[in-house]
């Protein structure tokens, strides 16, 4: 459970993050914390799963990479053997299982679009299944950001 404090940093956070050399101190005086706190909290939401990530989103295609998104429809008997084999790769996160026929989706992350298909091929041939790949088309810029907190004044 969040406690109000935890809800203020995160709420804070959502969506920004200073660009300086003391982030952390700059997030501290907005909330009336030290810099410490700050660093604490957030390890806190970390270590305990409440926050899955704490980081940037890089537009890694300007840097030259490539982001696939990529899914496979695994017997379920060998589900959690694929995912041990998928997860091993340095290049595949966000592994998740989905009620589907292509119940294993993931992301497949490189520092060239050719190492996409070297990727896949590695995957198909350690596992026996084929890799569907789904690159991006077109980027869509899209900022969900959920209330965590009742407004002060009781207004939705």
């Amino acid at each position: 459970m969040h406690s109000p404090d935890d809800l203020r940093l995160i709420s804070h956070l959502h969506g920004g993050f200073p660009l300086s050399d003391r982030p952390f101190l700059e997030v501290g005086r907005a909330l009336g914390w030290s810099e410490d706190l700050v660093i604490e909290r957030l390890r806190h939401l970390l270590s305990h799963g409440e926050l899955t990530r704490f980081g940037p989103l890089f537009q890694i295609e300007r840097a030259g990479g490539r982001f696939v998104l990529a899914a496979m429809a695994v017997p379920e008997e060998r589900f959690d053997a694929v995912a041990a084999q998928v997860n091993a790769l340095p290049e595949v996160a966000h592994n998740y299982r989905r009620a589907h026929a292509l119940n294993m989706w993931f992301v497949i992350a490189t520092e060239d679009a050719a190492q996409v298909s070297a990727v896949i091929g590695q995957l198909e041939a350690a596992t026996g299944l084929p890799v569907l790949a789904f690159p991006k088309e077109r980027e869509y810029a899209v900022e969900l950001r959920l209330p965590l907190m009742e407004p002060a004044d009781g207004t939705h």
